[in-house]
């Protein structure tokens, strides 16, 4: 009788990478950009949760 063979899963990739979060210092400027930037998603976010009050 044979018994089946398998192959294990291949190993995932864990080779170190820089953090985007860390490489960019936390300034004002930064954050006034990233909230701006964010304004269409807090609204979206406003309205799902409306919907769902």
């Amino acid at each position: 009788m044979d018994l089946p063979t398998y192959e294990p899963a291949p190993e995932p990739d864990r080779t170190p990478r820089d953090n985007p979060i860390f490489s960019e210092p936390a300034t004002v400027a930064a954050c006034a950009r990233e909230y701006a930037d964010a304004a269409r998603i807090r609204a979206e976010i406003d309205k799902q949760q409306k919907r769902t009050r």
